[in-house]
């Protein structure tokens, strides 16, 4: 990227293949605590997902390129954000430990030329299902865990090392505890790779036990829920609870059921890097608002 990325101008290249979507919903703006409070100051964050390094196929001949590309965009907006979080299939699957453990090297060391100093990781399936996320943690620490930013709460939950594509009961013990100490309207955060609701189950587009995490989170007034997998932008209530899934880094996928089999969209030579991209969040703590602003990756 030549020249920084002004967020003011985020329209401009939303257009060009993203949208801006606000999650100030009905019932998650209840006011709580002074809008003074430093602590509760608006912020944002950028989420990438899907980058599945080591992958290579023809639908994408930029396979080990796009996520340099991607760091470069988000090393050239204008203002860097407060944190970032990669939401899963950081590297592409393998049945030879060595080569998975290599692949999560190479892409460690890519991303640490982000400019951020802040990264938050979670494993996908292709990261970790294979051997319950043992390589991972070697490389990145904890699958699941939860940490608070400027008034708001943030949980990581992990549904993909139980390779049934389960939570599992230790984990959705370990939610409960987590929550149990908020108040009903405390600002809170999920960050998942699989969706927790049923999007499309053929497609493993779910969550075995998520509606019992989702029955966790329902008694909060305020929360919002981001995830990957899908490798599209795809946003769904449950009951008050919005969840947003967010675009690939390496190819996009079909929507929901609107093909057979869940392949690839082809490569367009003529729009290269179409449906990829990754999204910048803005979140208002004391609204309980997030503003989604969604960035293609484009060209070096």
């Amino acid at each position: 990227m030549d020249k920084p990325i002004d967020r003011r101008n985020f329209m401009k290249l939303a257009g060009l293949g993203g949208v801006v979507f606000a999650s100030g919903l009905a019932g998650c703006a209840h006011m709580a605590g002074s809008a003074s409070d430093a602590s509760n100051e608006d912020f944002f964050f950028v989420q990438l997902s899907d980058s599945h390094w080591g992958f290579e196929g023809d639908v994408n001949p930029d396979a080990k390129g796009t996520l340099k590309k991607a760091v470069a965009a988000v090393n050239s907006l204008e203002v860097q954000p407060d944190f970032i979080v990669f939401t899963g299939d950081l590297t592409h699957t393998t049945d030879d430990p060595r080569e998975r453990r290599k692949r999560m090297g190479e892409f460690k060391e890519i991303v640490g030329a982000l400019k951020v100093p802040t990264l938050y990781f979670m494993p996908g399936e292709h990261d970790a299902s294979l051997d319950r996320g043992k390589a991972y943690q070697e490389f990145f620490g904890q699958t699941y865990y939860s940490f608070d930013h400027k008034g708001i709460h943030f949980v990581v939950i992990d549904n993909v090392s139980d390779p049934s594509a389960s939570i599992g009961d230790e984990q959705l013990a370990w939610l409960a505890a987590d929550l149990k100490p908020l108040a009903d309207d405390a600002r809170i955060v999920v960050f998942t790779h699989r969706p927790l609701f049923d999007l499309y189950p053929q497609w493993d587009w779910a969550t075995r036990d998520g509606d019992k995490a989702v029955s966790l989170l329902m008694p909060y007034r305020n929360v919002t829920v981001f995830y990957g997998h899908i490798h599209q932008e795809n946003h769904h209530m449950t009951g008050h609870i919005a969840h947003h899934s967010a675009k690939s880094l390496i190819f996009p996928l079909p929507a929901p059921g609107s093909q057979p089999k869940r392949l690839p969209l082809p490569w367009d030579a003529g729009q290269p890097y179409r449906g990829l991209g990754f999204r910048e969040v803005t979140a208002k703590p004391v609204r309980a608002e997030y503003t989604l602003v969604e960035f293609p990756v484009q060209k070096g």
